[in-house]
């Protein structure tokens, strides 16, 4: 009875874990996707597109690490689409063991691709660089123009600013 009402609690939350253990882990990412402040994506195909994109490159990994890092994007996509409001595949069912090294990967990642575009902004002496809250991969510089575009700066500009930046951040791919 009190897993029940604790199953709903956690659902109520907008993650969906399936796993009591789970709970703090996934309030922790609620919290963390929270201060994040992404725009939602208001259209469930926008997840679904995303999540196949990322399942086919995840199926196509060859390395370890290049395994983690696919997976990372996976389980922050379905977290995501919890969090915008939208049933998603559950996270799946992984002992702490398996599934800590992925959330932690995923943690610094996505933080620290967030702050980089917040750095950034800085650096470009932009006025509203507390606005800017993105988590697309800096290392591809169309992202970085395209997110330059969003937010009304000069990309050629955003661009070189993070071409340098780049050489010194620390960046997980």
């Amino acid at each position: 009875m009190q897993e029940v009402a604790m199953q709903e609690a956690y659902d109520a939350g907008g993650l969906r874990c399936g796993k009591l253990e789970m709970w703090n882990a996934c309030t922790t990412l609620r919290l963390w996707l929270k201060s994040l402040n992404l725009p939602r994506q208001p259209q469930a195909s926008w997840h679904r597109d995303r999540l196949r994109e990322e399942l086919q490159e995840l199926r196509l990994a060859k390395t370890r690490f290049s395994r983690l890092s696919e997976a990372s994007d996976v389980m922050f996509l379905i977290t995501r689409a919890q969090y915008d409001g939208f049933t998603s595949r559950r996270i799946p069912f992984l002992s702490g063991y398996q599934i800590a090294p992925i959330c932690v990967y995923m943690l610094a990642k996505f933080t620290s691709r967030w702050f980089f575009f917040k750095v950034a902004a800085l650096i470009c002496k932009e006025k509203r660089w507390n606005s800017i809250h993105e988590v697309v991969n800096p290392s591809k510089d169309e992202k970085v123009a395209s997110v330059a575009c969003r937010h009304q700066m000069d990309p050629e500009i955003f661009q070189r600013v993070s071409r340098g930046l780049r050489r010194v951040w620390p960046l997980l791919p």
